[in-house]
């Protein structure tokens, strides 16, 4: 890295002028810097099969949802409310534990599948034989940050890459003008771990996650500012790139450099290509009511739907949609919180795979609807749930996984999962299996070993097969 002054200086010079980045200087930075190496990080690649599905669609819930208030429905749970269960729990929170907490909203079998879902969710049951609900998810910890590591990165540790970045490592991008990992975040602010969950950890950072806000500037510091000549402008990018390819000419291996360069081209061609992804006007009236766009209480997360399967459609590989802070994680008036939650989100996740599959998109895409973990049969206080990571459910569609399927069960009264366990680790692997990718080959070296996305797993995780079509 550059020394002393210099390097100060020129920290200083990027952060005031960031903003100023556009496509004058691109070029330059193009064909000085780029021309020093053959190697594209981010161009597309053939996977070791050729798979169905092409890109992902992750509709995140964080704080850890409900599973038998949701997907899975325990009639002895609800016999047996009110007493107290019969075996020992690991309780996160041991002085506010309760007795055994029925759910007070009905299931009903939706579709020719007859899936058994909550009364909460009917646009999921409408979509019922596209999905794919697995009932028999187990994680490693029951700390919100330690298992949201674990979902989205394949271990408990910070400064791993998540899955989206493991997946562009893997397959690149077929399009230059988008980013090819995009975080829909919500306007309410970071999730719970922030940055951590779109991270490329030890991979290149070319490789994390672009956050895009849904409304107002879709990306910070895109715009040149108010004020800014375009000769003022030229000078500074014309110093930029002839810093940046000096440096990078002593110092062609340097990755972070080379993201750099990388998303500053990008940015110049983002300039033109993220308002018209962004710009939803055009849509018809009745796309915008499947997505849930009418309804005040839906309208946003709808919107963010609607955005995420703009971006498939236009070559994007990976998109996350994310809620701020914990909303699911319902330690008290658990019930309250879930009709709140559902009537924000129910609506535009069914629109999505409806949507996806009417234009042909879903077989190509895999949408999936999880959390960190799940909640106890138990009650926290009166009327909450505490974590839990024995079980867990959550839902995939499209992608080459079996429609109108539910995999796996749990016990009694949902503490544990017991019948085809799928762990974290498992999931990964089938993930980049029906993208085409080996999760034991797909790795990078890293402080002096080949790492991966599933190696931390006690067992060796493998490709769940009976979840795939």
């Amino acid at each position: 890295m550059l020394n002393g002054d210099f390097a100060s200086t020129r920290r200083a010079f990027l952060a005031a002028h960031a903003g100023s980045l556009g496509p004058l200087a691109l070029a330059h930075l193009a064909s000085e810097s780029r021309a020093e190496t053959n190697r594209d990080p981010l161009g597309a690649r053939p996977g070791t099969r050729q798979p169905k599905a092409k890109a992902v669609i992750c509709l995140f819930q964080h704080g850890g949802p409900s599973q038998m208030d949701l997907f899975d429905p325990k009639p002895e749970l609800t016999r047996r409310h009110g007493q107290p269960h019969p075996d020992k729990l690991e309780v996160h929170f041991h002085s506010q534990q309760g007795k055994l907490l029925s759910s007070p909203f009905r299931f009903h079998k939706k579709g020719q599948s007859g899936m058994e879902l909550s009364e909460l969710l009917p646009g999921l049951g409408r979509v019922a034989d596209d999905i794919t609900l697995v009932r028999s998810m187990k994680t490693e910890s029951v700390d919100h940050e330690a298992a949201l590591r674990v979902i989205h990165s394949g271990k408990i540790f910070p400064g791993r890459p998540a899955l989206g970045a493991w997946v562009l490592y893997g397959l690149g991008s077929p399009r230059r003008e988008l980013p090819a990992y995009v975080v829909l975040s919500d306007p309410g602010g970071l999730p719970v771990d922030g940055t951590n969950n779109w991270s490329a950890g030890f991979l290149p950072a070319v490789y994390q996650g672009t956050p895009f806000r849904a409304s107002g500037a879709a990306v910070a510091n895109l715009e040149t500012p108010a004020g800014v000549s375009p000769v003022a402008r030229r000078n500074q990018l014309d110093l930029l790139g002839g810093l940046n390819a000096s440096h990078w000419a002593r110092h062609p291996g340097n990755a972070e450099l080379e993201a750099r360069l990388s998303h500053y081209e990008l940015a110049a061609r983002m300039q033109m290509s993220v308002p018209e992804v962004l710009d939803v006007s055009g849509e018809p009236e009745e796309t915008k009511r499947l997505y849930g766009i009418d309804n005040p209480k839906s309208a946003e997360y709808g919107k963010r739907c609607l955005l995420a399967r703009r971006l498939v459609e236009r070559g994007v590989r990976f998109v996350q949609v994310f809620l701020s802070g914990q909303p699911w994680d319902t330690h008290n008036k658990n019930a309250d919180s879930l009709r709140n939650l559902c009537a924000r989100t129910d609506q535009p996740s069914a629109g999505l795979v409806e949507d996806l599959k009417r234009r042909g998109l879903l077989e190509s895409t895999i949408v999936m609807w999880t959390g960190e973990f799940g909640r106890l049969p138990i009650s926290q206080g009166a009327d909450g749930r505490d974590h839990n990571r024995h079980a867990f459910s959550l839902w995939l569609a499209g992608g080459g996984f079996k429609a109108g399927h539910a995999h796996g069960a749990t016990d009694d009264f949902g503490y544990a999962s017991t019948e085809k366990i799928v762990r974290v680790a498992d999931l990964h692997a089938t993930l980049l299996h029906a993208l085409g990718l080996d999760h034991e080959r797909l790795g990078f070296q890293h402080e002096g070993r080949e790492d991966t996305l599933t190696d931390a797993a006690v067992t060796k995780a493998r490709v769940v097969g009976e979840l795939m079509a």
